[in-house]
């Protein structure tokens, strides 16, 4: 049985790219589609083999003194990154050779219905007519995966290493594919253990506190703002927007000089009345009090300028067939209110519980993570995993258990949200009032 032109151009391009589209007389897509096989072999593949074989073996020689002269070794970390841009390399170009294939086989089976294909010029203006949206998406998914997608894919091997002070920094020592061990020593490992699960409570629980707190202060701020007999309500906003539209930055080193206990205005203020000094910082409790405090005052403007606008949605037909009905004021705000801003807020408020989950901003900046805490493993009690994961890694140079914990994050604020998010009304196809 004779061959078909799609079928022998699909061949000739799986052979080597552009030879099928040589055979369909497309000689300009040919030659292109050529090169990028010629640049693929006679450039980027010396490049790929070394990444590949540095990836695999994270380098054989470490830095050495010869005759009191430093000669350069392998670098481990250099090595795994050539590693990752040589694997998206290869995924690239299979993607393009892929695609070469297709091409050639769909115009062969042109070439097979008796149908002329394009010319090189009319491919063109086809590519910008139909092909304009991927023209546009291609630059901003290339930069996306070596600026985002590679750096991701470094922190998690990182986590499979022993990359770590004191004995596996590079280049002066090698770092080594260590496996699962370096989960195990988080949850194992006397000092890790207790700091790991002692972080992480307190983290949850700050995580829910901070989100709550922030919403429901923003709705009933809101509600009584909007309430029909209050007055000038556009001044009322103003003013509690005000501590959203200072920068943050600025408002956590004010309260972080209001709540110093030795000059701090407020244990001034206690003392002129006859109470003693409150240790806001050096006291775990105090200092944790004081965290939910400040994120309260930065976070609920937010909120309340959300649920401003979801107020004004909700129709006035229905408070008033509440009243008719005889309900109170408590029970139309928990049988009408507070159910259709839930329905239109809750992916904001799930997006607001990962935001706070990672809020290193308002731990680092408000008071380092302190006060210490004699037990933990370079973390103190008010310390979330995030900001864990920066003394680990910016003070004690321990990269790989930094990259497990992050891991550990990105598992446990993905899980909660896609269980929410499929949960959630507000992204069902289905009315809120049935």
């Amino acid at each position: 049985m004779m061959k078909s032109h799609a079928s022998r151009a699909c061949l000739l391009s799986i052979l080597f790219m552009g030879l099928g589209q040589i055979y369909n007389r497309q000689f300009i897509k040919g030659i292109l589609f050529a090169l990028i096989e010629i640049i693929f072999i006679f450039r980027l593949l010396p490049f790929i083999r070394y990444g590949l074989w540095g990836i695999y073996t994270l380098g054989e020689t470490p830095q050495a003194f010869v005759d009191g002269k430093i000669v350069q070794g392998d670098h481990s970390i250099f090595l795994m990154v050539y590693g990752i841009i040589s694997i998206v390399l290869i995924l690239v170009f299979a993607l393009l050779y892929y695609l070469n294939c297709q091409d050639a086989y769909k115009v062969g089976e042109l070439r097979d219905n008796h149908i002329q294909p394009n010319k090189f010029i009319q491919s063109l203006k086809l590519v910008g007519e139909k092909g304009f949206p991927y023209l546009m998406l291609t630059p901003a998914a290339f930069f996306t995966l070596f600026i985002t997608v590679v750096p991701l894919i470094f922190g998690v091997l990182v986590a499979f290493t022993n990359y770590s002070a004191p004995n596996h920094i590079p280049p002066r020592k090698l770092v080594d594919w260590v496996g699962f061990q370096t989960f195990k020593e988080l949850f194992t490992l006397a000092g890790y253990k207790e700091t790991f699960f002692g972080v992480f409570r307190w983290t949850v629980v700050w995580a829910i506190l901070s989100t709550v707190t922030t919403y429901f202060s923003g709705l009933i701020f809101a509600v009584i703002i909007n309430s029909n007999g209050i007055k000038l309500k556009k001044f009322w906003r103003t003013i509690f927007i005000l501590p959203w539209a200072v920068p943050g930055y600025i408002s956590i080193l004010v309260f972080r000089n209001i709540f110093n206990a030795q000059f701090g205005p407020l244990n001034k203020w206690l003392v002129s009345l006859g109470f003693e000094r409150i240790q806001w910082f050096g006291d775990p409790t105090w200092a944790k009090i004081v965290c939910l405090a400040v994120n309260l005052w930065l976070g609920f403007p937010y909120f309340l300028a959300l649920m401003s606008g979801v107020l004004t949605g909700i129709p006035k037909d229905l408070y008033e067939a509440a009243e008719v009905e005889g309900a109170n004021t408590i029970q139309k705000f928990f049988k009408i209110t507070l159910p259709l801003v839930l329905f239109s807020t809750a992916p904001m408020l799930i997006m607001s519980f990962a935001y706070n989950f990672n809020n290193f901003n308002l731990i680092h900046f408000l008071n380092s993570g302190g006060p210490v805490n004699t037990s933990y493993k370079y973390a103190g009690h008010t310390d979330i995993l995030l900001s864990w994961i920066y003394k680990l890694t910016l003070e004690q140079n321990q990269f790989n258990k930094a990259c497990a914990v992050s891991i550990i994050i990105f598992i446990i604020i993905a899980t909660i949200s896609i269980f929410n998010f499929r949960r959630t009304r507000s992204f069902k196809e289905e009315d809120m009032i049935q």
